[in-house]
């Protein structure tokens, strides 16, 4: 009877297992400390960087004004020389900007070898003009160089060059890396080969500096073609050297290796994002153009629902796993609602008055900064103050109470396993037999 009893009687469901710590496999997790991100320095959600500097660079996209394009360059140097870790990617801001300032003179310089479509009246100087064929109408080599079209190319180019800033500063303050664990399922073989491309630039800056300090240090000169070809060579082996590297990596982790889906998911999956992007193609069409004001919106949402779930579906091959995802905790949700204020501020008060983010070169105007777009701008200061200070990956001290706790509680740590190893050994060695102490 009591085995009939016992085995009618539900069986209780097995305990869940314990999460321990990884520094130290004896001391359990608290589910608690598992769901909030932890105190002291970390580094933030790469994404909540991209839409930070995605806004800036929206705004800049929406105003001619040097002033207020200046005003963004300055919120986003600010706000990387603040929250810039000490990692190799992250020394790729400089580099942005010189690129930036190349960018504006190639623009000016075009503006006066080939002219600007700008009609203008205050010539400065006049070029010789190259005689082209009749087949080459609108089109010019010299002639005159007009105050009216070098402005034209002065705002167009600094605007060019305020959103390689942005760019860049996004590339110095978000982990390539980290993003590429953000992004969904379906997108991972994409995502891996836009982040090594995107780690390239900051990887060459890093092994040229290093080689021109290393050239330095030997007493020879780093200027001049011949250190240009001495160092490009090096280069160019660690650039190989580091691709040989990371497809070993990718071949020992299981790179391309999906999971079976049915046929008809695949179809379904397939369809779905197809019909979404083209749904996202003509609605952005629509909103381009005068006429298609009233169905856009509407196909833009459709789109965007269809290509999500295609997404979402698509996520099903992808077998990989996340370990300590990054968290979405308050700093991001502010950094990230602070480029999109700057960009819809921006964007409305654009609307409001054109003159003000877009002054006229023909006549030539002083441009003037507006009181309202200077604190939308602004806005875009808030990620640093309101972001965790990175954390120091150098070995130092620390300069904040946060950095100090890890780094005791990772010594403990570590002095406890090493003190556990060492018993763990000298227990295996001692030789236990009659007369002898086990």
């Amino acid at each position: 009877m009591s085995q009939a009893a016992a085995r009618t009687r539900p069986r209780r469901p097995a305990a869940a297992p314990l999460r321990t710590d990884p520094l130290d496999p004896t001391v359990p997790t608290p589910r608690a400390a598992r769901r909030r991100p932890a105190a002291g320095p970390r580094q933030l959600h790469p994404g909540a960087w991209w839409l930070w500097a995605l806004g800036l660079g929206a705004a800049a996209t929406r105003s001619t004004n040097p002033l207020v394009l200046l005003l963004l360059a300055a919120v986003a140097g600010y706000v990387v020389a603040a929250r810039r870790g000490d990692a190799p990617w992250s020394r790729s801001y400089g580099a942005f900007l010189r690129l930036g300032l190349l960018a504006l003179g190639i623009r000016l310089l075009f503006a006066v070898l080939l002219g600007s479509p700008v009609p203008g009246t205050h010539v400065l100087l006049t070029l010789p003009e190259v005689p082209l064929p009749a087949w080459a109408q609108g089109v010019r080599i010299g002639g005159r160089v007009t105050a009216e079209g070098l402005l034209a190319a002065l705002y167009d180019g600094l605007r060019l060059a305020t959103l390689l800033v942005c760019v860049g500063a996004a590339n110095a303050l978000a982990s390539p890396a980290r993003l590429l664990r953000t992004l969904p399922g379906a997108l991972y073989e994409a995502g891996v080969a836009v982040v090594v491309a995107m780690t390239f630039a900051p990887n060459l800056v890093a092994d040229v500096q290093r080689l021109r300090a290393a050239r330095r240090l030997r007493g020879r000169t780093d200027r001049g073609v011949a250190a240009v070809l001495s160092v490009g060579l090096p280069v160019l082996e660690g650039a190989l050297e580091r691709s040989v590297a990371l497809a070993a990596a990718m071949d020992t982790r299981g790179f391309g290796r999906t999971a079976a889906v049915p046929r008809r998911i695949a179809v379904l999956t397939a369809g779905l994002t197809l019909a979404g992007l083209l749904g996202v193609c003509l609605a952005a069409y629509g909103l381009l153009t005068a006429g298609g004001a009233g169905w856009a919106a509407p196909v833009l949402v459709i789109g965007l629902a269809a290509a999500f779930a295609g997404l979402l579906l698509g996520g099903r091959r992808s077998v990989r796993t996340r370990y300590r995802p990054d968290p979405w905790a308050l700093p991001e949700w502010l950094t990230a609602g602070s480029g999109v204020v700057v960009a819809a501020a921006t964007a409305w008060l654009a609307a409001l008055d054109p003159l003000a983010f877009a002054p006229t070169v023909v006549p030539p105007t002083a441009p003037v900064l507006p009181v309202a777009a200077a604190a939308a701008v602004l806005v875009g200061l808030l990620p640093a103050f309101v972001t965790p200070v990175p954390p120091d990956t150098t070995g130092g001290t620390g300069s904040t109470a946060g950095s100090t706790t890890e780094t005791t509680a990772t010594t403990a740590t570590t002095a406890t396993r090493a003190t556990r190893a060492t018993e763990a050994v000298g227990t295996a060695k001692t030789p236990s037999g009659p007369g002898r102490t086990p």
